[in-house]
Parts: structure tokens; C-alpha cells; sequence
């Protein structure tokens, strides 16, 4: 099961991929930052590295910036698709948490969205 996914805006696909609040738990520490990068496996089995931001002041909203924008332009997304994130145990028995997403695009007939299908980009 996804620890949180999220439909697609333009916002996300143009800038940053912007995230609700409650997304911070399964997401990597800051650890008294407001900045951190980590490692995510897409459904082909290629790494990206995202870094993960928040506000220093005001409200604590949490967005993906570096790597986030080459994920969109490799996986070919458009408003209204959708991304998983998941956060795994390493099966080496190490405490070190990683992560997993999923992109699906969005199925859409005459108008009507059916549904989500994942997509598999090849390796860059």
C-alpha cells in the first residue's frame, strides 16, 4: 500500500511537486533542516534522487524539487496523472529505510477518467 500518493497539477509539472503536510511522516527526516535529498526506485528498477524542502518560516509545506522535473519529462506526466510513493524496508536487514514510486497515467474515454495505468518508462 502507498505511504501517500497524489494527482498531478500543473504546478507539479511545470515547477515543483508540492505536497500535503501530512506526507511528512513517511517521508526521510530533515533532521533540524528544511533540506534533504534521497533515493527513490521507479517501477523499472532506475534510481532518482529528489530533494525534499520545506518553508524555513510560516507553514511547513513540504515540496520535491531537484529530480523532481526530469522524473516528470522521462515518465512523459500531464496534469490529472498520478505518483506513489512507498517506503521500504531493505531487505539486507539494515534500518535504512528506501524508497519506491509509481507513476500512472490517467485513462481517460470521452471524456470520463476509467482509471490509472502504470507506466514503464525504458532506462535513460
Amino acid at each position: 500500500m502507498a505511504e501517500f500518493s497524489k494527482l498531478l497539477t500543473k504546478t507539479d509539472i511545470h515547477k515543483r511537486l508540492s505536497l500535503p503536510t501530512k506526507c511528512f511522516k513517511p517521508l526521510p527526516s530533515l533532521k533540524g533542516s528544511h533540506v534533504r535529498d534521497f533515493p527513490a526506485i521507479d517501477e523499472s528498477g532506475f534510481g532518482w534522487t529528489f530533494q525534499c524542502s520545506t518553508r524555513k518560516k510560516g507553514h511547513p509545506k513540504p515540496v520535491l524539487s531537484k529530480g523532481w522535473l526530469a522524473f516528470v519529462r522521462h515518465k512523459e506526466l500531464k496534469a490529472g496523472d498520478r505518483v506513489k510513493f512507498f517506503k521500504e524496508k531493505d531487505q539486507s536487514g539494515t534500518a535504512t529505510p528506501f524508497y519506491r514510486i509509481e507513476a500512472e497515467k490517467e485513462i481517460k474515454i470521452f471524456g470520463v477518467i476509467f482509471g490509472y495505468s502504470p507506466i514503464v518508462a525504458p532506462f535513460l
